[in-house]
Order: structure tokens, then C-alpha cells, then sequence
């Protein structure tokens, strides 16, 4: 599978732009701020239906205007498959597979794999449990459509839930027969995200270990750990044993919505204890690892986006990736850096093909 070509009109700061990919390596050259990484997050748009940025459509639109489109023609399995996205203001976002409208934008999650790669993703070691959950959440949604469904009816219930623990501490009228119908869809479809989770976290892991070991070149010992409530109570049990806590909290204290990712380096936190060349080959790691289980599930190759890496990283860690490219680890691949002469620089001695876009202002030049 590959991306042979993008379209976009009015998309944050490119009035119109047509561009025609190798199925190899592209990469967006320019300065800072030129609109290189736009055009990462349009291809995003286009594979997991939202922008990886920020998940405001609207402000996506340029400036002045009231309307994007973004459109791809993807090659698979020998045949072309064109993806149209738009959005209007103050309207629902519209997303169509070869002219026709999907009825569940969930349907086409997983149809066209991606994973992205930005010196934005530090937050999934230094913030709080979320994001981890999303890294997780993100790479299951891709191969398999279940799991988002219950991840949608899950976060529901769990806001209906909230919002009657809330009403009953405002009004104080306890009403034990509709927090048992909340509890009983919170634990069905807790339970199936758990097992999924936990399943995954069981294959990823070793995944993961193998491709920090090679960035690394077995220099660091690192442990990434899943913990969840589940994994020793019922959750059944566990939201009986705290209605009373969640009560007086006004919120659900129980569940896979607490669920978290520890990562480790010598068994110490990773975020404390870290240097910035570790933390950067850890979530290097995670991110390969994550294309590696996607091509593992899907049986095809992921698109990868690497944006502005080679600036974050060091000689070392370069040489590791161009590896794996020239290896052929990986199949179409999109890159930003201010540098066109890096790149080539890079890539000189990689049989790949190599595709330039050299971006101004919003103008790109092939």
C-alpha cells in the first residue's frame, strides 16, 4: 500500500496544493513554519480521520476561508482507492471511500495504517496516563474496529455515569436502579477493552524490546510495563466496593479509564530518570514497534511520517534508522527537515528512491 497522491484546497495555510508521491521515500523540505508538516497531517487526515495535532477540525481551515478538502489516491493491492475528506464550518465532517459516504467514520479506521512520528510525541513519556492510553488505544483502533466501538460506548457510559454521580451530590436523591444499568455497559465493555489491551500488551512488549535493544544496541536495560485495575479485581466487585468513594468524588474511580503504561530504564521512571538520547530511542522504539505490529496484523506495510527526527537525533540513531530503511523494514516513507542537502546527504548511500518537495510559504516546488 502506498499514497500516490494528495490534494488539498484551503488547508491550514496551502490555498491549493496537488502533489504526486514515490513509492519510496519523500521528504518536505524548507524553513520553519513553510507548511512542511501540514502536509504530513493531511496525509494523517486522510488515514485515521483527524488531524494529529489538534482535534478541533475547524481550525484546520485557513485563515479567511470556510471550507478544506483534502483528497488521496492510495495504491492497494494493485488497485486505486480515493479518499475524500471536507470539512465546512459549523457542519459535520465528511469523509467518502471511492464516492461514497461513510456511514461510521470508525469504519474506515485501520484501512489504510499510519504511523507518525514527531518530536511532539515527548508527551507520551512526560504527561499524564492519557496519553499513554491513547498510544495504546491508537494502535489497536487500527486492526481492530470492535475495539473502537467499545472504546466509544465505554467513554459514553463512563460520562452518563459521571454526570449521575454529579446530580446526585447536587440533589441528593440516590438513585441505585440507573447507577446498576451504567455499571452493568461500564463493565461489558471494560472487560472486552481490558482483554484487548492486555492481549495486545502481551505481543507489543516483545516487539518493543527488540527495537529499543537495536537503537540502543543493548546498551540499556528498559521494562515496558501495562498496569490496570483489572488485572487483579473484578470490575464488577470494584465499582460496588466504591460507590461511596465515587459519591463524594463525583466521578468514576474505577475502570480502564485509570489504566497506565510504566516505562522504565534500570527499573527507575523513565520521565525522572531518563536522558533526552534515552527517552528519544524510547519512543523511537515505541513508534517502530508500532508500525512492526501493524504490519504484522494488516499483512501490508504502513505508510510512515517521520517529522522534523533527524534534527532530534543524534549520528548514531540516524545511521539506525537509514538501516532499517535500506533494509526495506519499511515501505512508503514521508519526511520533514529544513535541509534538502541533509536529506539527500542521508540518503546517498541508500537504494531507495528519493523524492524532494522543496515547500515556501505554502508553495511547493517537486
Amino acid at each position: 500500500m502506498y499514497l500516490q497522491q494528495l490534494s488539498v484546497i484551503n488547508f491550514k495555510n496551502y490555498s491549493e496544493a496537488e502533489l504526486v508521491f514515490s513509492e519510496g521515500v519523500n521528504a518536505f523540505t524548507g524553513n520553519n513554519g513553510a507548511g512542511k508538516t501540514n502536509l504530513l497531517d493531511a496525509i494523517h487526515y486522510l488515514s485515521l480521520c483527524k488531524s494529529y495535532f489538534n482535534p478541533i477540525d475547524s481550525q484546520q481551515i485557513k485563515q479567511g476561508t470556510d471550507f478544506f478538502i483534502i483528497n488521496g489516491v492510495f495504491n492497494k493491492n494493485g488497485g486505486k482507492e480515493t479518499i475524500a475528506c471536507g470539512v465546512k464550518r459549523n457542519q459535520k465532517k465528511q469523509f467518502k471511500r471511492n464516492k461514497k459516504d461513510y456511514q461510521r467514520l470508525a469504519d474506515h479506521i485501520g484501512l489504510f495504517p499510519l504511523v507518525m512520528v514527531s518530536p511532539y510525541d515527548i508527551s507520551i513519556i512526560i504527561e499524564g496516563s492519557e496519553e499513554r492510553r491513547k498510544f495504546i488505544d491508537n494502535v489497536i483502533s487500527q486492526t481492530d474496529s470492535l475495539y473502537l466501538d467499545e472504546l466509544i460506548t465505554y467513554n459514553k457510559v463512563l460520562i452518563n455515569r459521571n454526570a449521575l454521580l454529579k446530580r446526585i451530590a447536587d440533589t441528593g436523591r440516590y438513585d441505585p436502579d440507573l447507577l446498576a444499568v451504567f455499571d452493568e455497559q461500564l463493565v461489558a465493555s471494560g472487560n472486552a477493552i481490558f482483554a484487548k489491551r492486555n492481549a495486545f500488551m502481551e505481543s507489543f512488549t516483545g516487539i518493543f524490546n527488540r527495537h529499543y535493544q537495536f537503537l540502543s544496541e543493548d546498551a540499556e536495560q528498559v521494562d515496558l510495563v501495562y498496569e490496570s485495575q483489572l488485572l487483579t479485581d473484578n470490575f464488577a466487585k470494584l465499582l460496588k466496593k466504591n460507590t461511596e468513594k465515587d459519591r463524594v468524588l463525583e466521578r468514576t474511580t474505577a475502570g480502564i479509564h485509570k489504566d497506565e503504561l510504566q516505562f522504565a530504564i534500570h527499573g527507575m521512571p523513565m520521565k525522572k530518570f531518563g536522558s533526552q538520547g534515552q527517552q528519544k530511542s524510547f519512543l523511537i522504539a515505541l513508534k517502530l514497534a508500532q508500525y512492526s505490529f501493524l504490519y504484522q496484523q494488516k499483512g501490508f506495510k504502513p505508510l510512515l511520517l517521520l517529522d522534523d527526527i533527524f534534527d532530534k537525533l543524534d549520528d548514531k540513531r540516524v545511521t539506525k534508522l537509514m538501516q532499517m530503511v535500506s533494509n526495506n523494514d519499511f515501505g512508503q516513507v514521508f519526511i520533514t527537515d529544513t535541509s534538502a542537502g541533509k536529506v539527500e546527504n542521508i540518503f546517498k548511500d541508500i537504494e531507495v528512491d528519493l523524492k524532494l518537495f522543496k515547500v515556501t510559504g505554502g508553495e511547493i516546488n517537486a
